[in-house]
């Protein structure tokens, strides 16, 4: 289930920098999160609402019963690391909650967040989403990422040593990368030491209101299609440890904001076509 913690981001309040990632819409890449709801000041009532909002449109689509808790949207380390532990025991603590997932950025894992990080992993699993995108520093220049690659090594490091499970996203398809650039990122995954737990790859989308949307329509660029993109993905999995565990291999955004690809709306045909093609890379 998608949620949200409330957090903002240190690359759009000026901490950092401000507009944040050029591709990243208004609702922190996470409009499929349950909504953010703090009217009364009781942040678990808050985290209740959400939660139950999230099962509802589950159980629409399915029996499911035990869930992962995905703070998704915007940086949810980012913040007073006393309201994040408040927020995040209740939810761990939950009967029907098994896994925290944390979506973050690597220059938002201080010290303490990383003990608080620790501390939740003892009482059920913590996966840490780092938002990588790209190991190219001339690309997260381009679109206004906020940090190099340095700056990810370093809090892998450090969050490996924690004994968090990490989990890695990468888009492909960024403006300037070519086929190869991207799959060096996902070869510099592969050999990281500690090993990667997990990779998310997505496609690049363009949605309305972003400044790559802007920039989009002034100079448009090469957007794959489904066949580039599922013969990239499918090598690019070939590349992978057996062990990493691959999370997502498409992104689908919301069909009101969705500039291009269009395909990805049709998440069903992308799926059967990418396991087609590694079921034929196997043979």
């Amino acid at each position: 289930m998608s949620l949200s913690s409330g957090c903002g981001c240190p690359n759009r309040d000026g901490t950092v920098g401000t507009g944040g990632c050029t591709f990243c819409s208004e609702g922190g890449s996470g409009e499929f999160a349950a909504r953010f709801r703090n009217d009364d000041g009781l942040l678990t009532r808050m985290l209740d609402g959400q939660i139950e909002e999230a099962k509802s449109k589950i159980r629409a689509k399915t029996d499911a019963r035990k869930f992962i808790a995905y703070f998704q949207s915007f940086t949810n380390t980012y913040g007073d690391v006393d309201r994040l532990r408040e927020l995040y025991t209740r939810a761990i603590k939950r009967d029907d909650i098994v896994i925290l997932s944390i979506g973050t950025r690597p220059d938002c894992v201080g010290p303490e967040i990383i003990d608080m990080l620790k501390e939740l992993n003892q009482i059920k699993p913590v996966w840490v989403e780092l938002g990588l995108q790209t190991i190219h520093d001339r690309t997260a220049r381009s679109f206004n990422r906020g940090y190099d690659l340095d700056c990810f090594k370093d809090a892998y490091r450090r969050l490996k040593e924690a004994g968090l499970t990490v989990i890695v996203h990468l888009i492909m398809g960024l403006p300037g990368e070519s086929k190869e650039d991207m799959l060096e990122s996902v070869k510099f995954l592969a050999g990281l030491d500690p090993k990667l737990d997990g990779i998310k790859i997505q496609n690049l989308q363009i949605l309305k209101s972003t400044k790559m949307y802007e920039s989009f329509v002034q100079e448009p660029f090469h957007i794959m299609s489904m066949e580039e993109y599922t013969d990239l993905v499918a090598e690019a999995l070939a590349l992978l440890p057996d062990k990493t565990v691959v999370h997502r291999m498409q992104g689908d955004g919301p069909r009101k904001l969705l500039v291009e690809p269009l395909w990805s709306l049709d998440k069903k045909r992308v799926l059967n076509m990418l396991t087609a093609k590694t079921k034929s890379m196997l043979r």
